[in-house]
């Protein structure tokens, strides 16, 4: 009974809940647009979806770093709220707004110089290859717009208020879906572009969504609390700081996207059957994916807010109350992945398409399926604690630690097994399902050890 007391008496689950809840729907209405634009794709031709998920995950790999960066400030800001220094948020604002400007003009060098290299190393069919430049060049030049909507959905997210986040991002899926299809396919006044229009349709619904956090960001009622335009100064020390703490934090993610960017590109190399198995999975598993990563950005904001406030038990309530949360959906993606793959991975394949290739596309997602049930459980894991690391401040551990693991645990015996020994696309995903389970391991660790209670990212006044 004392027990049972204990939990109702420290449970957070409305306030996760309510944090966490807008920004997975928001995260949700992106991977649809990502999901529809796949499926899209797939059903226009099979070279389209082959090169769209290696296209884009690269840009995306370069995107969520310096996205990553950018919405780091939401972890400044949730720990100038807790610690009663709303003035200094308009600063933080501005110094991801300039970090976003020197993104710019090296997404603009990537897309110049980098293209043609990268594609023609990773060595897939020539008629693939020509169009992996074309989505990846597309989406490079477009890449500033999604790295500004990252450090502008700061400032509500690292105040707790994600709701206005959940909205912009359903905007931007309900304007992108209908374009994506006129694009790819033609429709009225609008040319038949295939891949080319599937990246254009992506910038345009980007764009949108920009305009739309700058119309609620900077107003006159923000600016009189936070100074979210009269503190525009360019502050060195505090660019400094963010970069110190953000760099770190972002290429945690970017070292998880690097291994499953590599992972592709060896899966590539095994044949374009696997190749397209391996891209529809992974645009499912995205979808599934999603509340992980924002009950993770939401447990973020928590912790930082409970340690702005010197609150490390308040954190530690929050980030149990998550965990519960998200396994109670898991469970159920997890019934659904194991029982029914077949169900999900019909939307890929053209209506009254019988080809043998299709077939065994088929076959083998139902086996990748059930394998990525299985390590869902330990991804959602790692996900929260490494929130909690990275919303404490904690983020150089976590670089090092996904750096070493995403190396020694995934990268080398993926490619021993495809290079040298021959192996095919289920050993492959038996590394994924390794590699993910190991971070968890680490992450978990480290999370006991309570390092993490102590730390600040911000500096304290008195």
């Amino acid at each position: 009974m004392q027990l049972l007391k204990n939990w109702r008496q420290h449970q957070r689950y409305r306030e996760v809940f309510a944090v966490c809840f807008p920004l997975v729907i928001g995260l949700s209405a992106t991977t649809v647009m990502e999901f529809t634009d796949r499926v899209f794709l797939s059903n226009y031709s099979l070279e389209a979806i082959s090169a769209a998920t290696p296209a884009g995950i690269t840009a995306f790999l370069f995107m969520a770093f310096f996205g990553g960066i950018g919405s780091y400030c939401g972890v400044f800001i949730a720990q100038y709220i807790g610690a009663a220094q709303p003035k200094r948020i308009g600063s933080v604002l501005w110094q991801g707004i300039y970090f976003t400007f020197f993104s710019w003009v090296i997404f603009l060098l990537i897309a110049s110089f980098l293209t043609k290299p990268l594609f023609a190393l990773v060595g897939h069919a020539p008629e693939v290859r020509v169009l992996e430049e074309i989505y990846f060049r597309i989406l490079c030049h477009g890449a500033v717009f999604y790295v500004a909507t990252q450090v502008l959905s700061s400032f509500f997210s690292g105040r707790g208020l994600t709701r206005p986040v959940m909205s912009v991002n359903i905007i931007a899926m309900l304007v992108n879906i209908p374009l994506d299809y006129a694009l790819i396919f033609g429709f009225g006044p609008f040319p038949e572009m295939g891949i080319a229009g599937a990246g254009i349709a992506t910038i345009l619904s980007t764009g949108i969504s920009l305009f739309i956090l700058v119309i609620l960001v900077f107003t006159k009622k923000h600016n009189q609390r936070f100074g979210i335009i009269s503190q525009r100064g360019f502050e060195f020390a505090l660019l400094k700081r963010l970069l110190r703490f953000g760099v770190p934090g972002s290429m945690q993610f970017s070292l998880d996207i690097l291994a499953f960017t590599i992972f592709i590109l060896m899966v590539g190399r095994i044949g374009t059957v696997e190749l397209a198995a391996t891209n529809i999975v992974l645009s499912i598993n995205a979808i599934a994916f999603m509340p992980s990563m924002g009950a993770s950005l939401g447990v973020s904001m928590l912790v930082g807010q409970a340690l702005g406030r010197r609150q490390p038990t308040r954190a530690a309530h929050s980030t149990w109350s998550a965990i519960h949360l998200l396994m109670a959906y898991i469970l159920v993606i997890d019934i659904l992945f194991i029982f029914a793959p077949e169900t999900i991975l019909t939307l890929f394949i053209p209506a009254g398409e019988t080809n043998a290739a299709y077939d065994q596309v088929i076959d083998t997602g139902v086996t990748l399926m059930r394998i990525v049930a299985c390590y869902l459980f330990f991804d959602a894991l790692y996900m929260i604690f490494s929130g909690v690391l990275k919303g404490a401040g904690d983020t150089r551990f976590i670089m090092w630690s996904v750096g070493i693991v995403s190396s020694c645990c995934f990268m080398l015996p993926l490619f021993i097994g495809i290079e040298l020994l021959g192996k095919g696309v289920y050993y492959s995903w038996g590394c994924v399902l390794f590699f993910i389970v190991s971070l968890f391991v680490i992450s978990s660790y480290r999370y006991s050890r309570g390092r993490w209670r102590d730390m600040l990212v911000i500096e304290i006044r008195r």
